[in-house]
């Protein structure tokens, strides 16, 4: 049975009656205010609640799981410190690491920044370099096309860049960014200067990089709804796939995919900036060990991304301890970490009805940009996510891969994602971004300072939109604007 878009203690909040106290049914409801005003269906908060929107438990969770979430929320939070301490269910930091804290990246849930251009020795906490180079080895080669390896890391400085370390260990070195300006003329006159990056490393600790050393900066992506991608039924992602555009609308995503390290094989890639990840838990334990440098359940390695040519950082102390499954971040951590990012919610929209939102909304929808921003899913029934069955849900995205041109590549392969490709983000609370965070900017490396430079920086698949956003009349490129702000 599907559940109600609103239920009845959610429609209070608004002010609004539904349901059995009230004549008016909650899909009625719905109806009457605009089922979009409410992305995560019954997992969406209703209070705009300002820079915090991002920080909410899905709205229709138990009272008794609450708790879960707010254990969840802590262990997210947690500043981890250096092995060996006395406080050994939280020591095992680094010693290589990007941040000691998930929420050190993902600032209040929201989305990170890049290095300061001007103040390279603050570090690039939430935004990191992905390092990668092509199979050296018939091995190498082989673990790759049968999926099993997504990329092979530098044999020096492994598979990402980290800039922080531990008392005693040299951090790898520093990341730097420069920009050349872009300016793009718009219809009306209006002159928007996008920025181009170039991103390097210096102070390198360990030595030179390969020689065919492939590069890719990645942003903090904003964390909310995550459970509820997580539900989308793979049959859906796999109905939008188009590999071969057989419809001939310029449009040709494809699914990633990657290899699931709890089921031992390839499945569908549904998380990270190219559909790296198969599932929220191994996201999760990812990022634990390459941007924090704990263990974990799938990612034992007490010594994080440290390689074998780093041999003092591979003989530090870690905190794998016997008490606590021989890992630093065991099971029960893990866990707890995997409910609350699963359940943090999507806010509410609170001027979805405005009149130039509306007409941005259908000028979204009239140049293309939903036919990889798929606004609308509805959750299969899922007795393990109780908060997630059944919903209606408005993420706007695909979560298919697509080839974005040579304006947005990163010239670097991830599983069978190419170095043009990137999974289609979702932009529910894009319009938030900066509320969240006024450092907060836009797409897979930050060079977007607005969303509609974000916008301009598409090609490949998406050059027919931009162009038209390009040539759209001033006010109707307000109205557009508008409604994704909206979001």
């Amino acid at each position: 049975m599907k559940r109600p878009v609103l239920n009845h203690a959610l429609a209070i909040l608004l002010g609004l009656a539904c349901g059995a106290a009230s004549t008016m049914p909650c899909d009625a409801l719905a109806q009457q205010t605009g089922e979009d005003t409410f992305p995560g269906g019954a997992t969406t908060w209703l209070k705009p609640d300002g820079r915090n929107a991002f920080t909410h438990y899905s709205a229709n969770m138990a009272f008794e799981k609450r708790l879960d979430f707010k254990l969840g929320e802590a262990l997210f939070q947690r500043l981890w410190v250096t092995a060996p301490t006395r406080t050994k269910a939280a020591d095992g930091l680094g010693p290589l690491f990007n941040s000691r804290a998930c929420n050190g990246c993902h600032i209040r849930n929201g989305r990170g920044h890049p290095v300061d251009e001007n103040d390279p020795g603050s570090g690039a906490t939430s935004m990191l370099l992905r390092l990668s180079i092509p199979p050296q080895t018939p091995d190498q080669l082989r673990d790759h096309l049968n999926g099993k390896v997504a990329t092979i890391p530098d044999p020096v400085y492994g598979g990402q860049f980290q800039d922080f370390s531990v008392p005693g260990i040299p951090a790898e070195g520093r990341v730097t960014v420069t920009y050349e300006p872009v300016p793009v003329v718009l219809e009306g006159g209006e002159t928007v200067t996008l920025r181009k990056p170039s991103y390097g490393m210096t102070d390198l600790a360990y030595g030179p990089l390969h020689p065919d050393i492939m590069v890719s900066a990645r942003l903090a992506p904003p964390i909310i709804g995550l459970g509820l991608l997580e539900a989308i039924a793979d049959e859906s992602l796999l109905a939008k796939a188009d590999p071969q555009d057989a419809d001939g609308d310029g449009i040709s995503g494809r699914v990633n995919y990657v290899w699931d390290f709890a089921k031992d094989d390839l499945t569908i890639g549904r998380f990270g900036w190219k559909a790296g990840m198969p599932t929220l838990d191994q996201q999760n334990q990812n990022a634990f060990q390459f941007d924090i440098g704990l263990s974990t359940p799938l990612y034992p390695n007490g010594a994080g991304d440290c390689t074998e040519a780093q041999t003092l950082c591979r003989n530090a102390p870690n905190g794998n301890s016997p008490e606590f499954e021989n890992l630093e971040a065991h099971s029960q951590i893990t866990d707890l970490v995997l409910y609350y990012a699963r359940n943090i919610a999507p806010p509410v929209r609170i001027n979805a009805g405005d009149a130039d939102v509306i007409a941005g909304k259908d000028i979204f929808n009239a140049i293309g940009c939903a036919a990889c921003h798929t606004p609308r899913y509805e959750l299969p029934e899922r007795a393990d996510l109780p908060e997630q069955s059944g919903q209606v849900i408005w993420p706007y995205s695909d979560l298919l891969l697509h080839d974005m041109g040579d304006g947005l590549a990163d010239h670097r392969p991830e599983s069978q994602a190419s170095g043009r490709e990137w999974r289609t983000p979702p932009l529910w609370g894009i319009g938030r971004a900066k509320e969240i965070d006024d450092r907060a900017q836009f797409l897979h490396d930050g060079r977007a300072t607005t969303i509609l430079e974000a916008i301009l920086w598409h090609g490949g698949e998406a050059t027919a939109a931009r162009d038209t956003v390009t040539k759209l009349p001033p006010s109707d490129r307000s109205k557009l604007l508008a409604f994704l702000k909206s979001l």
